[in-house]
């Protein structure tokens, strides 16, 4: 399969968030390459916990909203079409902080998925510093 709808794959609940990963091994479309999910954040939530991909970047794309993403302890403003690089081993987190959802989504090279993250329980997104 090379063309599918989002919506063709099974939507996930991961704290702070809902994902359909389009792209992942055996799911969706199944590059060898890179992985990609759609991510849906509801207003006034995070993104949890704290994470980081040991073994490549992650892109995302903002479809719809704005909110705020923290970065190695640095938070900056997102809003829609912004494009944001958490680079590898990098730590981040997304916060909605916008009054409507807000849409992603997300590219990751080498591909990876859910159980390759590196969680960070003790960073806290109010810890970092706004740019």
């Amino acid at each position: 399969m090379k063309v599918l709808h989002e919506t063709d794959v099974e939507e996930i609940s991961v704290p702070g968030r809902f994902a359909r990963w389009v792209s992942a091994e055996g799911v969706g479309l199944d590059s060898q390459y890179l992985s990609s999910c759609v991510v849906r954040i509801a207003p006034g939530s995070t993104v949890r916990p704290a994470h980081s991909h040991p073994d490549g970047d992650e892109l995302i794309y903002v479809v719809h909203g704005e909110g705020k993403v923290y970065i190695d302890g640095e938070i900056s403003r997102i809003r829609e079409g912004s494009f944001v690089l958490f680079e590898k081993a990098c730590i981040h987190m997304v916060r909605n902080s916008g009054k409507d959802e807000l849409k992603l989504a997300c590219f990751f090279a080498p591909r990876t998925k859910l159980s390759e993250y590196v969680f960070h329980e003790d960073v806290d997104f109010d810890s970092g510093t706004e740019i």
